[in-house]
Order: C-alpha cells, then sequence, then structure tokens
C-alpha cells in the first residue's frame, strides 16, 4: 500500500513533468508538438477502447458461461494477438483510423456480460519487437504494516449518515472494520462503456486488468482535459484535429477508479480534483443528481460518491499527502474552511516539493477566503520559496493582504496601519519585478499581466490624487483576487458579511479619500464584487440593482481602455445569468417539494431564459484581460444550459427565441 502511495506520487511528479515540457511549454513550437504526441497517444487510446467495444458487441449474446482471459500469458510467437493489435495497432496505425471522428460514441448495450479480453486489449506488443518465451505475469503481493498509523491526520468524512473519522482510515484495523472500500451498482452503461467491478470474472487475467484500468484512465483524462481547453486555442485544436468529450471521460475516470492499482489510486485523484477545482470554480452547474446506484455519475458535484471515493482511497493509501489535499478542498467546498485549512497545517512535511507546493498555495487560498489577512500574506510568501511559477502573483496577493491590514487599523492604530503600509508596498511593488519571467505558449502568463497593469495604474494615480502608493489602490486588491478565484462560492455566511465590510472601506469616506474622485471604472469594481457576495446570501434583487447602477447604466467605454479593469463589463454579465441560474434552482427545489406546482414549472423556464440570454452576450464579448479566466466559467454554464436544453427541449422555446 505505501509502496502504491509513492508510485502515485512519482507518478503525479513525473506527469506534471512531461505535461509541462510538452504542451505548457514556454515555446509555442514545443507546445504544438506536445498537442500532437497527445494526438498520437489518443489514437491508441482510442483503438484500444474501440477494441473492448467489438468484444462487447462480439460476446453479447453468451448467455450463461464466459471464456477466462487466457491468451495473455500465451508465448507462442505464431499467435496473433501477440503480433498485431485489433485496428491494426502493432503493425501501424490505418488510414480509417485517423479518419474515424475524434470522439468514438460506443453503441450501448445493457447486457451484463460486456468484458475485456486478453484477445483483445493484452497484446500491444510491435511486430519488430522479441517476445519473452519465458514472461509470466503475476498480481503484485500486498504487504502491510497494522500498526502503521499517522496522528497528524484530522477530519472526517459523512456518508449517509455515518461519521468516519479520517484519524483512524490510517489504521488498517480499522478499514477491515468499515467493510472494505465502498461499491456502487450501476442501473445504466452510458455511452456503452465497459463497466464491470473489478470482481467480474472477465478480470481473471492481470494484465486485461491493467490494460482496462490504464486504458480508461490515460482516454477519460485526455477527454475530459481536451473539453476543458479554452477557447483561445480553437485554433491550435484545429490543427491537431481532436476534440473532447467531458461526460464520457469521466465515466471512463469512474471506472478507472475502481481497481486497486495505481490507475485506479490517479484516476480517483484526478476525479476529485476536477469536482473540488473545475466544478468547484464554476458557478453555473448542472443539478447534483447522482444517487449511489449510480445514475448520472458526471452531474454536477456527486457529494456522496466524492465522499465515498475519497474514504476509499484514503483507507489505501492512508500516509498520501495527496488524499490529504483532497480532504481539505471537500471541507472547502461544503463552506468549512477553518477545518481545510487545519487540515492543512497539522501534517509533516510532504517528502514531495511540488505536493508541498500545491498544499501551501491551497492553503493560502483559504486563508484568503477567510480573510486571515496575516496568514495569508505570509502563505503565499512561502509558495515564493516552494514554487517557481507565478511569484508575481505570490507577492501581489502578499502585499493585497497587508493592505487589508493597513485599511483595518488606520484609524484606530496608526503606527501598525504604518508597518502593514510598508510590507504592502514592497510586496506590490516587487510583484512586477517579477512578471514575465515565466511565459505560457511565448506569452505571459494572464495574471502576470494583470499584476503589472495594476501596479502601473495604481501608481499613476499617485501622481493624479496626489497621495502615497498604499492611499492610491482603489476597492479591495484582495477581494478582487477571492472573486476570481470564486472564494465567495466556499465561504460561509459569516465570511461573506466579512467580505462586505471590506468591500464597504472603499466607500467610506472618512477612511478613503478618495472615493468621491473615483470615475466609472473603480465603481464598477466595486458593484461586481459585491455583487458576487450578495447573490450568494441569494440576495437576488440587491445584487441586481447594483449591477445595473454600477455596470449595465455606465458607457461601455468608459470602462476599458488605458489601465482600467476591462473585465468589469462581461463579468457583470456573467453575474446576472449567475443569478437568473440560483434563482431557478430555488424554483427546481419548489417543485421537488410540491410537484403540483405549475407556476414554479413556468418560473423555472423564464430563468433559464434569461441566464442564457446573460450567458450568451458575456460569451460573444470582445477580448478583455483574464478573459480565458473568466472564458472558462463562461463555457463551463453554456455546457450546463446545453443539457438542460436538451432535457426539457419540450417545453424550453429556442435559442433563438430568447429575448
Amino acid at each position: 500500500m505505501d509502496d502504491d502511495l509513492e508510485a502515485a506520487e512519482l507518478g503525479l511528479r513525473d506527469g506534471h513533468s512531461s505535461f509541462h515540457k510538452g504542451v505548457l511549454n514556454e515555446s509555442l513550437t514545443e507546445s504544438i508538438k506536445g498537442f500532437y504526441k497527445l494526438r498520437k497517444a489518443y489514437i491508441t487510446l482510442d483503438g484500444i477502447l474501440e477494441a473492448e467495444a467489438r468484444y462487447k458487441r462480439s460476446n453479447a449474446g453468451m448467455s450463461t458461461s464466459r471464456n477466462k482471459s487466457t491468451e495473455s500469458f500465451r508465448s507462442d510467437k505464431s499467435s496473433r494477438s501477440l503480433k498485431v493489435m485489433p485496428g491494426n495497432f502493432g503493425g501501424g496505425i490505418s488510414n480509417t483510423l485517423y479518419s474515424r471522428p475524434a470522439s468514438i460514441c460506443l453503441e450501448k448495450n445493457s447486457s451484463d456480460q460486456a468484458g475485456a479480453h486478453a484477445t483483445t486489449i493484452s497484446a500491444t506488443k510491435e511486430p519488430d519487437v522479441e517476445d519473452d518465451d519465458e514472461a509470466e505475469f503475476y498480481d503484485a503481493d500486498e504487504t502491510h504494516d497494522s500498526k502503521t498509523k499517522n496522528d497528524k491526520y484530522t477530519g472526517h468524512v459523512e456518508v449517509n449518515g455515518v461519521t468516519v473519522n479520517l484519524d483512524d482510515l490510517a489504521s488498517d484495523d480499522h478499514a477491515a472494520n468499515l467493510g472494505g472500500p465502498p461499491t456502487w451498482e450501476r442501473s445504466s452503461k452510458p455511452q456503452g462503456i465497459l463497466e464491470n467491478d473489478p470482481d467480474s470474472d472477465i478480470f481473471t487475467n492481470p494484465i486485461d486488468v491493467f490494460i482496462h484500468s490504464g486504458a480508461n484512465l490515460c482516454f477519460g483524462l485526455l477527454l475530459v482535459m481536451i473539453a476543458m481547453i479554452p477557447p483561445a486555442f480553437g485554433k491550435l485544436l484545429f490543427i491537431i484535429g481532436f476534440r473532447g468529450d467531458r461526460d464520457r471521460g469521466l465515466h471512463m475516470l469512474w471506472q478507472a477508479s475502481k481497481f486497486h492499482n495505481i490507475n485506479g489510486a490517479m484516476a480517483g485523484l484526478i476525479l476529485l480534483g476536477y469536482y473540488h477545482a473545475v466544478v468547484g470554480f464554476s458557478d453555473i452547474i448542472p443539478d447534483s443528481t447522482m444517487s449511489l446506484d449510480g445514475e448520472s455519475p458526471t452531474e454536477g458535484y456527486p457529494k456522496e460518491r466524492c465522499q465515498m471515493l475519497l474514504a476509499d482511497m484514503r483507507t489505501r493509501h492512508p500516509k498520501s499527502h495527496l488524499w490529504l489535499l483532497e480532504q481539505a478542498r471537500m471541507e472547502a467546498s461544503n463552506r468549512r474552511l477553518h477545518s481545510a485549512i487545519a487540515l492543512l497545517s497539522n501534517k509533516k512535511p510532504s517528502p514531495l516539493k511540488q505536493v508541498e507546493a500545491i498544499e501551501m498555495f491551497e492553503k493560502s487560498l483559504n486563508a484568503m477566503y477567510i480573510h486571515d489577512y496575516e496568514l495569508c500574506s505570509t502563505s503565499f510568501l512561502a509558495c515564493v520559496t516552494l514554487n517557481n511559477w507565478s511569484h508575481a502573483l505570490y507577492y501581489y496577493i502578499a502585499g493585497a493582504a497587508q493592505v487589508e491590514l493597513y485599511r483595518y487599523n488606520k484609524v484606530d492604530d496608526p503606527a501598525v496601519a504604518a508597518a502593514h503600509a510598508t510590507k504592502a508596498t514592497e510586496y506590490l511593488k516587487t510583484a512586477p519585478q517579477h512578471a514575465g519571467k515565466k511565459k505560457f505558449m511565448a506569452r505571459q502568463l494572464p495574471f502576470d499581466v494583470f499584476v503589472s497593469r495594476k501596479i502601473k495604474k495604481w501608481e499613476a494615480r499617485v501622481n493624479e490624487f496626489h497621495v502615497p502608493f498604499i492611499d492610491a489602490i482603489g476597492v479591495s486588491p484582495l477581494e478582487e483576487m477571492i472573486f476570481f478565484w470564486n472564494g465567495y462560492k466556499r465561504m460561509d455566511t459569516a465570511q461573506l458579511h466579512d467580505s462586505l465590510a471590506a468591500l464597504a472601506w472603499s466607500e467610506d469616506t472618512t477612511s478613503n479619500l478618495t472615493w468621491t474622485r473615483e470615475g466609472p471604472d473603480e465603481h464598477a469594481i466595486l458593484a461586481v464584487l459585491r455583487c458576487a457576495t450578495l447573490r450568494s446570501l441569494h440576495r437576488w434583487d440587491e445584487a441586481k440593482a447594483i449591477l445595473k447602477a454600477g455596470v449595465f447604466n455606465v458607457d461601455r467605454a468608459a470602462l476599458k481602455g488605458g489601465l482600467n479593469d476591462d473585465w468589469t463589463a462581461p463579468a457583470a454579465h456573467y453575474e446576472r445569468g449567475v443569478i437568473s441560474w440560483m434563482q431557478r434552482v430555488e424554483m427546481a427545489e419548489r417543485m421537488q417539494r410540491d410537484t403540483s406546482d405549475k407556476g414554479a414549472a413556468d418560473e423555472e423556464i423564464k430563468y433559464v431564459q434569461e441566464c442564457e440570454a446573460w450567458i450568451d452576450k458575456a460569451a460573444k464579448w470582445e477580448g478583455y484581460e483574464l478573459d480565458a479566466r473568466i472564458g472558462l466559467k463562461i463555457a463551463n454554464a453554456q455546457d450546463t444550459l446545453a443539457k438542460w436544453r436538451k432535457a426539457r427541449v419540450e417545453v424550453l422555446p429556442r435559442r433563438g427565441e430568447i429575448g
């Protein structure tokens, strides 16, 4: 178990390194080469999964018995299975394989007798590779120390009303009392994907197990990753010639996560990362209709299933920092930020610097969300020593936290405020010095561009307002960062009110002597941030009114150009769409409570129409700063709306009919 843990962590490191050297390279040419390599992997994995589908179709009529996999062990060089992979793999990839659509829609089959036979998925050798007549494969023995326990772990997972203390998951004795890893039955087989459990008799051969879980892991990851690539890479995707399929990819990752090997561990890590990071970053997501019988396993945030997966993985790998990190993210997703910080604080350092850096970054974000400004500042400065990327962002947020401490103490304790002002000025002016040192596809990182512009804007205001640099800073830069990282979604009610208080400082003419001289640019920033906070508190009408007065009634030209923050207008349109969607969610819950309430159904449709209209406007906006970041939210919103429309096509007018 501990060996699996080390392998998983090393795999994460090597995989990250390979991806960075290829796709996430500073050179555009190297990035294109990296994508081309991904395309080759895509085609190979596509063929393996197609071979599984062919085997499934050919064996669908078998009634009572199945042939156990044996050819994986054959060493006869005349065996076709060792010579050529079905679909012309091993002897070169056929032209038909390249001409096939990028995302194959496997035909659905309700038979439980689907399987992956070694003859079709295990033989992947090239024809010019010498076979080893003596080669055999065996299951690796797993040995555990029943006394192994790390008493630094804290927290708990609650599944179906039963609380599991994660302190005890490091104990194998306790794991045994849990009755083994959780399982769930699937009542449907979406998109024809093999969904047999590991104990199925079609997986008697360890090679079948490894190839099936590995193919689902790798191809599922590729499909999800490609589906999330920002629109800015559209031309590059056109050159490469493939596309993603998020639903199919997630189904494959859930399938791979069932298996107790390195592939299952990595699939679980990717799934939890997706739901806690990507889904957690978005506001307009599908309703979470997932139940433990396996229905709709990728919709929204399947909370119970993620909890079960995490409990399972922490049982399998009790010392892994990776699952501790995901536990902290789960706590944050459930608005328990203090618990998340405690999980990341009460631990031994990870042996891998990369994992330690991710943990520190997650802790820094959570400190920012709970408005622990001192912890936020020191934690982001610690990230500078752990990570070679984004130093400009780290210094900027550390300085922004010091700005809040300065403002908090400005009236009551001027001496303390002056000390924080000195630190804030130092960190903020250090940030641009680190901007541009790292590039992504030959371009500066978006936040580096953002940070450099912000500092220039405030320096220009020093001369315009004739005030020190610390007083030239406009609406809370830390709340601005919370908005971009969607921290409002993770805050509880008290923390949301803390954000409102931080934003209110700008309009306090006693403390802020420059507010009466501010133009529409800073007013728009305040409106967007305050709207995001209020809609998180379900104060819809106030949020709408603030956006209307601060953004929609302002000339668009006044919010862009020069050093202005041109992201506020498109972000405001997105926020307005989020409000409509959240109101729709409220109506949907009302319909569940009272199915006879026809008025709620009509109102739900009205809110969806409003949401689509606002999101469409945001999606068609011209280029602006951080458009890729806001664009990811918009893309996820469009995907969610398309799914809702598909499910309700009989009641919702065509998109062109929405006013």
